[in-house]
């Protein structure tokens, strides 16, 4: 396998493949049939542009490959890439704020996410950011990260919680 970097053009089909070996991990065959076993997938803006600019590296952490759009790819490779970016990437969206411990930090906050009910401490407010308009990235004093995907949609009452802080 080379390490030269190849972007795939819309319309073209991919010069290479992606699939799973006999131990679960990644591998990456490119068009002369070189695999390249333990690949990571990684999105390069994850929150700005996350269907946009994704990079194969090899298990040393070197680029083998960049796709400028996944939705250039044939679906099912683009659905194999996208489950490998959701094993790697570890982000709850929040969809309801139900408390705040304490209007000063470090709160313990209570959320419903899409994975479930859960808990967290906030050290300090200036770990919430204001990603645009609508969205907020919140950290926790553990450094996981929680998106509100659109500040708009939450109810009454989170959305209150929540600009206290923004």
């Amino acid at each position: 396998m080379t390490t030269n970097e190849r972007s795939v053009a819309p319309g073209e089909s991919p010069p290479f493949s992606l699939g799973h070996d006999d131990w679960g991990r990644l591998v990456l065959t490119d068009a002369e049939g070189n695999r390249c076993p333990g690949v990571e997938v990684v999105r390069a803006f994850p929150l700005s542009a996350p269907r946009q600019f994704v990079s194969i590296c090899d298990p040393k952490g070197r680029e083998l490959l960049w796709l400028d759009r996944l939705d250039d790819l044939p679906e099912s490779l683009a659905q194999c890439v996208e489950e490998e970016l959701s094993k790697r990437e570890f982000l709850p969206i929040v969809h309801r704020i139900v408390s705040i411990s304490s209007p000063v930090e470090p709160s313990e906050w209570e959320v419903e996410t899409d994975r479930g009910p859960t808990f967290f401490m906030l050290d300090s407010e200036d770990d919430i950011h204001e990603l645009d308009e609508c969205r907020a990235l919140i950290t926790d004093a553990h450094g996981i990260r929680y998106l509100i995907p659109d500040k708009t949609k939450l109810d009454e009452g989170s959305l209150r919680y929540l600009e206290r802080y923004l």
